[in-house]
C-alpha cells in the first residue's frame, strides 16, 4: 500500500486548501497542509477572480505538503478563462456573481427556448451557468481573440502540467453537455453561437491529466514525476462521492456557500415538469446524474455576519437555537439574494413582503436562515424523489453545514427523516478517494463510501417528532416560483 499521500487541492467561493490523504483499503486521514483566501478582485469591467493569487496559493502548498503521490484538483463550477492562439490567459476570469449576465438568459431563450434548452442539456436555469456568460461575452474582443476556454480547474491543470483537458463532472455545469451521452451538445452550441472547438478534450474522473512541469517541481521542491489526475473536479461532484450512504435510497445535502440538495440517479429526468421545478442534472462520477437544485446555502449567513462585521458564529448560533422558531422564514433560493451586500435588509424585505414579522435582531435573523434552509432542503428533496420517482429514507448532508448541528437537526425534523451529518470536507475526500482509486488502492463506488462511513466522525439527527404541521404552515408563507 502506498505510504506517500494523496494531495487533493480544492478551492471553494472564499478561501482555498492544499489537503493531503493517506489512503488505504481501511484507513482514510486527512490533513491540511495550506489555507489560502480567495478574495474576488471589483475591477472597471466587472468583479473577478483572482486566479494568479489562487495558483500561487496551490504552489505554496504543494511545497508545505511535501512528497505526494499524486494531485488532484476541485473546485466550483461554470466559471472559466479564456486563452489567446499562444495559450496565454486573456484577463481574470469572472465571477459568477458578476452582473453581466443580468437578463442575458432572454436574448439566448429567443434562439434557444428554455423548454428546449433543458431537454437538451437537463440544466436548471441559474443566470451564470457558462452559456449565459458566453451570450453576454458575445462579440467582445476577448472572446473573439480566444482559441481555448478551460473552467477554472481545468485551467490550473494546464498550468501544472501544460496538457489541456475538459473534464466532464465540470464540463455538465455550463449547459452545452448532453447528459445522456456526456458529449458536447454540438446543436445548442451551434444555435447558441458558441463553437465547442474553444473546448478541450473530454477527461473523466480517474483519467491522467499529465505530470507536473519541471519549472512546477522546481517551485515546489518537489521530485519528480509527480501525476496529476483527473478528479471530479466539480466539489459538489467530489462530495457526492464521498456521501458515507450505505443504503441506496438516500438523499444528499452538500452545504457550504451553496446548498446543492437532490438525489444520485442513473439517467437524467428531462420532463417539463422537472425544469418547471428547476431541477439540475449534472453528471457524476462512473455515469451517474447529479440531480438537484441549487439553493442559497450558507451565503445567507455569511453574508449578514460580513454586514455585522464578523461576530462569532458560535454565539449567533447558539442565540439563535433560543430565538422563536419558524417566525419568519424566505425562500432561500430566491434570486433576490443573489449579489452581495445588505443581506440583513433583504431578508427583512422579504418577510415584509409576505405579510411576515420583520426579523430584526441578529438572532431572529440567523433563525430565519437557517429555518429558511431546512424548508428549502425539505422542498427540494420531497421534489427530487417526486420527479424521479423514487423514495428517500435518510438524507446524508455533507461539507461545511455538517459541522452545524442546528441546521443538521432543523432539516431532520422539516423532512420527517434522519440525517447523518459528515463529513464536512466531503470535496477533498471525493477528490482523494478518485485518486486512490485510479491508482488501485480502492475498489468501486460502494467500496469508496464505506470507506468514507467506517474512517470519518458522522453525527446522526432524528426528527424530534414537533409539530409536522408547524412546517407545512412555515412552507406556506414562502413566496416561490
Amino acid at each position: 500500500m502506498p505510504t506517500t499521500p494523496y494531495a487533493a487541492i480544492d478551492l471553494g467561493a472564499s478561501s482555498g486548501r492544499v489537503m493531503t490523504a493517506h489512503v488505504t483499503p481501511d484507513t482514510l486521514t486527512l490533513a491540511e497542509a495550506h489555507r489560502f483566501p480567495n478574495t474576488p478582485v471589483r475591477t472597471p469591467d466587472g468583479l473577478h477572480w483572482d486566479i494568479l493569487g489562487l495558483y500561487a496559493g496551490i504552489l505554496e502548498g504543494l511545497r508545505k505538503a511535501g512528497p505526494v503521490r499524486s494531485i488532484g484538483i476541485d473546485s466550483w463550477a461554470v466559471d472559466y478563462g479564456l486563452l489567446d492562439a499562444d495559450n496565454n490567459l486573456l484577463g481574470n476570469p469572472y465571477h459568477y456573481r458578476d452582473t453581466r449576465t443580468d437578463h442575458t438568459a432572454e436574448k439566448l431563450w429567443a434562439t434557444i427556448p428554455p423548454q428546449e434548452l433543458y431537454a437538451a442539456t437537463g440544466l436548471q436555469y441559474v443566470p451564470f451557468n457558462t452559456i449565459y456568460q458566453l451570450t453576454a461575452a458575445r462579440d467582445t474582443a476577448q472572446l473573439n481573440a480566444a482559441q481555448r476556454l478551460l473552467l477554472i480547474p481545468d485551467l490550473l491543470t494546464y498550468w501544472l502540467t501544460g496538457q489541456q483537458g475538459a473534464e466532464l463532472t465540470n464540463a455538465s455545469t455550463t449547459q452545452l453537455i448532453d447528459p445522456r451521452t456526456g458529449d458536447w451538445a454540438h446543436d445548442i452550441a451551434t444555435r447558441a453561437g458558441i463553437d465547442v472547438n474553444l473546448f478541450a478534450p473530454i477527461r473523466r474522473p480517474g483519467d491522467p491529466a499529465g505530470e507536473l512541469l519541471p519549472h512546477v517541481l522546481e517551485e515546489t521542491g518537489l521530485t519528480g514525476p509527480v501525476p496529476v489526475t483527473t478528479v471530479a473536479s466539480h466539489d459538489t461532484a467530489s462530495a457526492v462521492a464521498a456521501v458515507p450512504a450505505t443504503e441506496e435510497n438516500f438523499a444528499y445535502i452538500c452545504t457550504g456557500t451553496w446548498s446543492l440538495a437532490g438525489l444520485e440517479l442513473d439517467a437524467p429526468v428531462l420532463t417539463e415538469e422537472s425544469r418547471a421545478a428547476n431541477f439540475t442534472n449534472e453528471l457524476g462520477i462512473d455515469g451517474t446524474v447529479r440531480y438537484l437544485r441549487n439553493i442559497m446555502g450558507l451565503w445567507l449567513l455569511q453574508e449578514c455576519q460580513r454586514s455585522w462585521n464578523q461576530p462569532d458564529l458560535t454565539v449567533l448560533l447558539d442565540e439563535a437555537a433560543k430565538a422563536t422558531p419558524l417566525r419568519s422564514v424566505v425562500d432561500a433560493g430566491d434570486p433576490t439574494f443573489l449579489p452581495p451586500g445588505g443581506m440583513p435588509d433583504r431578508i427583512a424585505a422579504a418577510c415584509r413582503a409576505t405579510g411576515q414579522p420583520e426579523p430584526r435582531t441578529r438572532a431572529e435573523i440567523t433563525r430565519c436562515i437557517l429555518d429558511s434552509l431546512a424548508l428549502a432542503h425539505r422542498r427540494a428533496i420531497e421534489d427530487a424523489a417526486r420527479l424521479a420517482d423514487r423514495p428517500v429514507d435518510v438524507v446524508h448532508i455533507v461539507g461545511g453545514g455538517a459541522r452545524g448541528a442546528l441546521l443538521c437537526q432543523l432539516t431532520a425534523d422539516a423532512c420527517g427523516l434522519p440525517v447523518v451529518a459528515g463529513p464536512a470536507e466531503g470535496a477533498a475526500l471525493g477528490n482523494v478517494l478518485v485518486q486512490a482509486r485510479a491508482d488501485g488502492v480502492v475498489g468501486d463506488r460502494a467500496a469508496m463510501r464505506r470507506l468514507v462511513a467506517d474512517t470519518q466522525p458522522l453525527a446522526r439527527y432524528e426528527p424530534s417528532g414537533g409539530d409536522r404541521g408547524a412546517w407545512d404552515a412555515a412552507a406556506a408563507r414562502v413566496r416561490t416560483p
